[in-house]
């Protein structure tokens, strides 16, 4: 790789650049309050009620269907004006596995985010391939800008979603694909509240198992006037999520991984939100694997708001799920 140091140099800053910009716009966005914006929102969209600060809305026929996309702004702009879209694919509460892909997957969405925005293309590749795909909000009030809470009451959530799915679907077990901090909070489901008897797997993009430096988020909150303060008392799941937390060491302490459940982790030598990137890889193991996207396709630029969105990375993610089918990765 080191003869390769010279195209990741060039090719870092400008990466790094767009993704800080469109991490801006998430910032301003999820810490502004904006009561105008929600407004227009319950006016244009049925979305169900959240009783409190925190709870996931649960899915109903209401919910509209966005459009497949292409990257993850575009995504974001559209779950903004519709903040409980769904993905293509996503809960079909009618669906049932097939012998090919028995486990339902559940898609579970990153800080700042939601279903919609995280996974407006992979879920609907999901169901083209045959799975049964379910995805929820979680972490946050009614509006696009969610998983702010308390990652520990955000893994209640997931349990109980995870129940409903298992439910209605008739499977034992589910496998979870994970985006950022939805890639990181299944583990404390998993290790905490029972989630290593329902879960197959785990696919996790760009998760920030050993915590982060935060460099991009922490270079905007200086940046910007306020957003340190408001992220601050907003966003338990930032300061969780931070290297050194109290968090990230009770969650990482006796061990990374249970080994009923099967670990791939996929990253990003250009991610700009979990540095360093390493520190989204968990400890080695024999059901753990650590997939960097730039090991398959050296040229690829990807970022981490971008990374669902990525050919190579969704590859190495169906790759996961279904290994007896894996096709070699391409650019």
């Amino acid at each position: 790789m080191r003869s390769n140091g010279t195209m990741r140099k060039r090719r870092r800053p400008l990466a790094a650049l767009t993704g800080l910009a469109v991490t801006a716009g998430l910032l301003l966005a999820g810490t502004a309050t904006a009561p105008s914006a929600q407004a227009a929102t319950a006016r244009t969209t049925a979305a169900p009620a959240a009783s409190a600060p925190h709870a996931t809305a649960s899915p109903t026929a209401a919910d509209p269907v966005g459009p497949r996309q292409g990257d993850f702004l575009s995504a974001f702009l559209y779950s903004v004006a519709k903040p409980t879209a769904l993905p293509i694919g996503a809960n079909d509460w009618s669906c049932k596995p097939g012998r090919a892909h028995p486990r339902p997957v559940v898609l579970v969405h990153g800080t700042f985010e939601n279903r919609y925005a995280n996974w407006a293309a992979l879920s609907p590749t999901l169901k083209d391939a045959g799975y049964c795909i379910f995805a929820l909000n979680y972490g946050g009030a009614q509006g696009p800008i969610l998983a702010t809470g308390d990652i520990a009451k955000s893994a209640g959530q997931l349990d109980a979603f995870v129940d409903r799915v298992r439910a209605a679907t008739g499977a034992d077990k589910v496998d979870l694909v994970g985006y950022s901090q939805g890639g990181m909070m299944p583990r404390y489901y998993i290790k905490n509240l029972g989630g290593a008897a329902k879960v197959g797997k785990l696919v996790a993009f760009v998760p920030p198992n050993h915590g982060t430096s935060l460099l991009g988020l922490g270079l905007l909150a200086r940046l910007i006037p306020g957003v340190d303060v408001v992220a601050g008392a907003a966003c338990p799941a930032c300061e969780q999520q931070v290297v050194g937390s109290r968090f990230i060491k009770e969650l990482n302490a006796g061990g990374e991984t249970d080994p009923a459940v099967d670990y791939t982790v996929i990253t990003t030598w250009y991610d700009e939100v979990v540095t360093p990137y390493s520190s989204a890889f968990l400890a080695p193991a024999r059901n753990v694997t650590n997939e960097t996207v730039q090991s398959h396709c050296l040229i690829d630029p990807i970022t981490h708001l971008n990374i669902t969105y990525d050919r190579t990375a969704t590859r190495l993610a169906l790759n996961a799920l279904d290994p007896a089918h894996a096709q070699r990765p391409t650019c």
